[in-house]
């Protein structure tokens, strides 16, 4: 039976670090809150210098052979890895694909168009798909033609990431958000004020 992990590290474990008194080990490394190697000691001669600077002594490396200790601001730490997680996610874009036919009905496109904009409001790309079957592929160019219309839908949230083309037995589109200038420009030029008329003489 294979032993459940434990202790800093372990999967899902959300505090992955020992503090201050959670250090048990008879020696370790330090390093102090400028980098600088204190040398090795035992977890209280740390937490006294640590406290000393007002900070935390930080378990970083327990599998270093002495584990590796910090002093530092553990609260200013953890603040900054959770701020360094949520920018990772916030840059990471999805491709989602959503397929359609040349003949989709108004109903279904009407569906289609309202999950789209749900991914690209989502900051996520959108590829679309149509696949063409039997006589439609010798009229390509009429197909290609709608999909160039389907994505004219989309004029308002997104751009073309790449434009509408024919690839084999399918004419594919990815469309992406707007770029937020785009936007500020879009948003600035409707807020415009209209021209106030001119004044008649009497």
């Amino acid at each position: 039976m294979k032993r459940r992990q434990t202790g800093p590290g372990a999967p899902g474990d959300e505090n992955q670090y020992r503090i201050n008194h959670q250090i048990r080990i008879a020696q370790i490394l330090v390093i102090g809150p400028e980098g600088d190697k204190l040398g090795i000691m035992s977890p209280d001669e740390a937490r006294a210098i640590a406290s000393d600077h007002g900070l935390d002594l930080v378990e970083v490396a327990p599998n270093a052979k002495p584990p590796v200790c910090r002093i530092m601001d553990f609260g200013k730490f953890r603040y900054e890895q959770a701020k360094k997680a949520a920018s990772s996610k916030a840059a990471k874009v999805d491709l989602k694909e959503l397929r359609l036919r040349p003949k989709t009905d108004d109903h279904d496109m009407e569906t289609m168009v309202r999950k789209a904009k749900g991914f690209i409001a989502h900051g996520d790309r959108v590829r679309l798909v149509m696949r063409l079957r039997g006589r439609e592929q010798s009229h390509a160019e009429l197909w290609l033609t709608k999909m160039e219309e389907i994505m004219a839908l989309f004029s308002d949230c997104a751009q073309a990431a790449q434009p509408a083309r024919i690839e084999g037995k399918m004419i594919t589109a990815t469309i992406e958000p707007l770029n937020s200038s785009d936007k500020d420009k879009s948003d600035k030029s409707s807020d415009k004020p209209e021209p106030a008329p001119a004044a008649s003489e009497d």
